[in-house]
């Protein structure tokens, strides 16, 4: 940690790098991508689930700002995951090279994931005014649990990363892992319709805890989710303390695999 401290600066360096290239030469500009992304798929999935299969929102919640916001909490887990996973094979060039903490790399792809749910999020915010929603006294939590969010997602992202190096195949893997993901979360449903008896074990998946926490701390209708936000809370801890002992043991190879 002291040494990563030391080298903070190179750190912000390429964290600014990540973000600057991610939308270089890009035609509409990095912040409306930001915005369409998540937009986009909430439209999707408010028209095939809220309008032609009924899915009910969470508390009474206008089914397209209950699929907005979790769309854009997914995704902020989602890419920053993906991005720290890949990001070692990434930058091979640099590793061979020079000498420097590995885990920096990981650590600064999670620039342009942060800055785009920091966009889509006022966007959240926006559309719930538009609907009349006012945010509730416990929205001040909520970067609290945006750590919490991002500690887990690069916990995963940095086994997934170090073993990259090693067996390719987690490259392919990451795309299906996300897909998988994306349903098995009640991101475009509420956590109620999962049936009583699966949801113990439903709601292992950290996501479950996170989402239900999220939309407490945006809708004033909805309710707190209890004992299930200690799951991923534990999960993240435990996630990103091995995630980054497993890294620093796997890194003294990475020059002679990668």
């Amino acid at each position: 940690m002291r040494e990563l401290w030391d080298q903070r600066e190179l750190l912000y360096y390429l964290a600014r790098r990540e973000v600057v290239s991610r939308y270089k030469q890009t035609a509409i500009g990095g912040v409306l991508w930001a915005v369409l992304q998540p937009v986009l798929l909430a439209v999707v999935f408010s028209v095939f689930f809220g309008q032609l299969e009924h899915v009910p929102s969470e508390s009474g919640v206008p089914y397209p700002a209950f699929a907005l916001s979790g769309m854009v909490l997914w995704l902020f887990f989602a890419n920053t995951m993906s991005a720290v996973s890949e990001s070692t094979v990434a930058n091979e060039s640099l590793i061979s090279k020079v000498y420097f903490p590995r885990i920096i790399i990981p650590l600064a792809a999670v620039g342009p994931a942060l800055s785009n749910c920091l966009v889509a999020f006022i966007v959240v915010i926006s559309i719930n005014l538009v609907y009349g929603i006012l945010p509730p006294i416990q929205l001040v939590l909520m970067p609290v649990l945006m750590l919490l969010t991002l500690t887990t997602a690069i916990g995963i992202g940095l086994w997934l990363s170090a073993l990259n190096v090693r067996y390719r195949d987690v490259h392919h893997l990451i795309p299906s892992v996300i897909l998988v993901g994306l349903f098995v979360s009640p991101i475009t449903y509420p956590f109620h319709l999962v049936p009583a008896g699966l949801r113990p074990i439903y709601a292992l998946n950290p996501l479950v805890g996170m989402l239900e926490a999220y939309r407490w701390m945006l809708f004033p209708s909805a309710r707190w989710p209890g004992a299930i936000v200690l799951i991923p809370i534990v999960l993240s801890v435990l996630l990103i303390l091995s995630g980054m002992i497993y890294f620093q043991r796997a890194e003294r190879m990475f020059a002679d695999v990668i």
